[in-house]
């Protein structure tokens, strides 16, 4: 049996699109959600895109999720607002919510919205990703169910919390920063199972506390740990960042917040009774103009990156990278030469296919 197969990223995008359709979901708001997952593999980004297909279908399947949902502005300030997404797909809710935040950019300079009841919304780059088309800097944050110590803790508390933020070039690429505020995501953990390799170390602690490079103890009651893992490598810093975003994600929008998010996946321990409404995001847009002329911005932007690539690469290494840079290259190779999908994906993709009776190859 092969190790990988590998697809178009239009067939999985169609696919994927047709998956959400059999539950109700209207053909545009398919449409993108599937983008957001295909992007996130066309970008290398293996452990959010349509590896999490099979717990959207489960969620769906077993009416967790809202195929249609009533997405509602709650509160509103001419640069702010508060949206309820009435307990829909994230994929879908969370790029509605980005459009109201640059829509408002565009008017006012900045636009900031916070989103409650609300489900997993995919990577968070794809949604900085779309501010830059409009030359806005894109801002992006969500809670998740709980998965990660705090510092000199050993139980589940915080998410994996990602936060993005964009830049666009003029001649070139953008800078994207797209990170969780752990040390690694936990799809990079899921994929270790399914590959049965270890992790590093510093990625985890098992349930007495310790520190394991055994994913499977880090499931089995153990957890993550913040950013830099311990206080002598800067796991302080990774704990806060996790707290900022799990604050503006939660409390702030009337979302639930850290160990109370609940559970994305249904294989997942059940989360705290609830203390606000489902999972919480937190999407920012800056319009350049309104702080700067966007060419020389961009421009500017264009020298920063020069001028830290000529930077004197360590020892055994190419140089400094450019945050972005893993993703456009994993992006051009992909484009070309398509998606390896590790067998366990794609047994779970056939599954669906059989299911529902969409052509997955």
């Amino acid at each position: 049996m092969p190790e990988f197969v590998t697809f178009t990223v239009d067939r999985l995008r169609e696919f994927t699109a047709r998956v959400f359709e059999s539950f109700g979901v209207p053909a545009a708001d398919a449409a993108i959600a599937a983008d957001v997952l295909a992007v996130s593999d066309l970008r290398g980004i293996d452990s959010h895109g349509v590896a999490r297909l099979t717990t959207y279908y489960g969620l769906l399947k077993v009416g967790r999720l809202n195929p249609k949902p009533n997405i509602t502005i709650v509160r509103e300030f001419p640069s702010t607002a508060t949206v309820d997404g009435d307990n829909g797909l994230g994929l879908v809710v969370a790029p509605k919510a980005n459009e109201i935040a640059m829509d408002k950019a565009d008017k006012v300079g900045t636009g900031w919205v916070a989103v409650r009841n609300t489900n997993h919304y995919g990577i968070a780059g794809w949604y900085v990703l779309e501010a830059l088309k409009r030359d806005q800097i894109g801002w992006c944050m969500t809670n998740t169910s709980r998965i990660t110590a705090p510092l000199w803790g050993t139980e589940r508390m915080l998410g994996t919390n990602p936060i993005a933020i964009a830049f666009p070039g003029k001649v070139e690429p953008p800078i994207v920063i797209d990170m969780a505020t752990t040390s690694a995501a936990f799809g990079k953990i899921e994929i270790a199972i399914r590959r049965g390799e270890p992790i590093p170390e510093g990625w985890a602690i098992d349930r007495d506390g310790y520190v394991t490079t055994d994913p499977h103890k880090m499931v089995d009651g153990g957890a993550m740990l913040p950013l830099g893992s311990n206080r002598e490598l800067g796991g302080h810093k990774g704990y806060c960042l996790g707290a900022m975003v799990d604050i503006l994600s939660g409390p702030l929008s009337g979302a639930n917040w850290g160990p109370f998010t609940p559970a994305f996946a249904i294989t997942h321990p059940d989360a705290m009774k609830p203390v606000g409404r489902g999972i919480g995001h937190f999407l920012g847009a800056m319009k350049i103009a309104a702080f700067i002329d966007v060419d020389e911005f961009k421009t500017q932007i264009d020298e920063w990156i020069r001028t830290f690539r000529k930077t004197k690469p360590a020892p055994g290494t190419h140089g400094p990278l450019i945050p972005g840079d893993p993703e456009r290259e994993a992006e051009a190779i992909r484009s070309r030469e398509g998606i390896p999908l590790v067998m366990p994906v794609v047994e779970d993709l056939r599954r669906i296919a059989k299911e529902t009776g969409i052509p997955l190859e």
